[in-house]
């Protein structure tokens, strides 16, 4: 949802880069990717299908490569969340999108979404995602972010 958040043609960044990363036979279309996202709990619409490995392995270097495109973006949000005074905007701004699409896309009735659209929750939780996804951008971030997911 962070990338999503920061990456506003999310879905469709997501099948440009399957195709770039040669990942057509795990992901041949946005259907499938569309598929594999909702089997998050969170969701609305939350479909319970069991990922396959290689699905799980694809998404993650979809993650780690969009991670890597949008560092820049990610480091000056995170920088903006330091500086309040001087960058607000830029946090205020990423936030209040984060919660429209959390608002739109997951079931207000759960308990956890509910914290995600605490504020006091939401943003320690952001900083963590917005910190894990910039320390998966090195030669092992695909290692680094599958590690951090397993154990999780």
């Amino acid at each position: 949802m962070i990338l999503e958040t920061i990456d506003l043609n999310g879905i469709q960044s997501f099948y440009a880069l399957s195709n770039r990363l040669n990942l057509n036979d795990v992901l041949p279309n946005k259907v499938t990717i569309w598929k594999l996202r909702n089997n998050n709990p969170l969701r609305k619409s939350f479909v319970k299908n069991n990922i396959k490995l290689n699905e799980f392995d694809a998404l993650i270097k979809i993650t780690v490569e969009m991670s890597r495109y949008l560092y820049p973006y990610i480091r000056e949000i995170l920088k903006s969340k330091e500086d309040l005074k001087e960058n607000s905007v830029t946090w205020i701004d990423f936030n209040k999108r984060f919660i429209e699409l959390i608002k739109e896309r997951f079931n207000l009735d759960s308990m956890r979404v509910k914290k995600l659209l605490n504020q006091a929750e939401n943003d320690e939780i952001i900083i963590k995602s917005l910190l894990t996804l910039s320390l998966c951008i090195s030669n092992k971030g695909y290692q680094k972010l599958k590690n951090f997911l397993i154990d999780f």
